[in-house]
């Protein structure tokens, strides 16, 4: 599914992830019927409330379809079984950090975004920074040990912005204030701004953003 020629591609920086459901829904506009999401998260972020770890849960409860929602990177550990059971309620794709040692993020990547755009809809990128292992992701709070590498961030981030279906990408639950002296979080931050506009200048003419 092909964005409109001279359609726009926004790229959003948080701050909280509760970020993501502004984000996601102002760029979908009246299209949240066919749209898709992808998260690339150690958390389902599907708790109740109105919270960080709840913006999952308050787009589907906004329209978004679960069948077009992919999870990547997921923690088992670092979630409950409760919000697991909840993803194969809604139908979601979920992905854990171990799946993600079999296969290829650039494979996982790719088949998370062709189903987010399977509805011929506008699709969402949430890339969360806990995705990320500690080591290269200090200044997020939650990342965890074990999580992606940088490497594989900036991959996804390279693919969401190459899609033609992708519309919105957001970068969030860094704290700048947290990070370490030679600030690789926010490098990290600012690298997958560049993959993701690197992306977009690898599309088609026609379905490359203007601006």
């Amino acid at each position: 599914a092909e964005v409109a020629a001279g359609a726009s591609l926004v790229i959003v920086l948080g701050g909280d992830n509760a970020a993501t459901v502004p984000a996601a829904l102002g760029a979908w506009g009246t299209r949240i019927g066919t749209a898709g999401l992808v998260t690339l998260d150690a958390h389902h972020d599907l708790r109740d409330g109105t919270t960080n770890g709840s913006p999952v849960r308050r787009l589907l409860e906004a329209g978004l379809s679960g069948d077009r929602t992919s999870q990547l990177g997921i923690e088992p550990l670092a979630n409950s079984r409760a919000y697991a059971a909840r993803t194969a309620e809604k139908g979601i794709t979920v992905v854990t950090r171990a799946d993600l040692l079999r296969t290829p993020i650039a494979a996982a990547m790719t088949a998370a975004l062709d189903r987010a755009a399977s509805a011929g809809g506008p699709v969402h990128v949430d890339l969360d920074l806990d995705v990320c292992d500690r080591s290269v992701a200090p200044g997020c709070p939650a990342s965890v040990p074990g999580g992606l590498s940088a490497i594989e961030l900036r991959t996804a981030a390279r693919l969401a912005g190459a899609h033609p279906a992708v519309v919105s990408i957001d970068l969030t639950e860094l704290d700048a204030a947290r990070d370490t002296a030679d600030q690789r979080t926010v490098r990290l931050a600012a690298l997958c701004v560049l993959e993701g506009l690197a992306g977009l200048a690898s599309r088609p003419p026609a379905a490359r953003a203007k601006g």
